[in-house]
């Protein structure tokens, strides 16, 4: 079978679900890789295990946590919930991680998708990112294909591991 043949047929299999705690085990090494790059997300490249799993699993009220499968290997996970209490309430953010290897394959499509037929389930009336690393373009690239767009960038506002600076996105899409 061909790379692309492969890479098709992974696509095709990829499904979303509700996460499970039994889930924590194949969820956590995603999140390591991602947050040990440096490059991508900005969460403290020292992240432990444990203060990972507080973070990702605390949603708040009606928050939700997911993981984009092909069969039992968990290739990518999402956290969404309400961007901010009170007046802010209305609108939703989510954070999402893909494994390197299920990159380019539509686990991150499919988890960003999902998430926003959920708010829009959800009653909420807009999606807003806070901080998506401007070099991480295949982000953006996707958010914007989904109707995304960008409100502002805070510069220099996210330190690569090359110690370069970099701007942070905030993106929106009206729901």
């Amino acid at each position: 079978m061909s790379p692309r043949s492969k890479a098709i047929r992974v696509a095709s299999t990829i499904s979303v679900r509700d996460y499970d705690d039994a889930d924590w085990p194949l969820v956590w090494p995603v999140i390591e890789e991602v947050v040990r790059a440096g490059d991508t997300f900005p969460f403290p490249t020292d992240l432990t295990e444990i203060e990972a799993r507080g973070i990702w699993l605390e949603n708040g009220p009606g928050g939700r946590v997911t993981v984009a499968v092909d069969g039992d290997r968990v290739l990518g996970t999402a956290k969404m919930g309400r961007n901010r209490p009170g007046p802010g309430s209305h609108v939703a953010t989510a954070s999402y991680m893909v494994s390197a290897e299920a990159r380019g394959l539509g686990a991150g499509r499919a988890l960003v998708v999902d998430s926003l037929d959920w708010a829009r389930e959800s009653g909420y009336a807009a999606m807003q990112f806070n901080a998506v690393v401007a070099t991480n373009t295949g982000a953006v690239r996707l958010y914007e294909s989904l109707g995304f767009t960008v409100v502002g960038t805070v510069p220099r506002a996210h330190e690569l591991p090359t110690g370069e600076r970099v701007g942070l996105r905030i993106m929106h899409l009206d729901l």
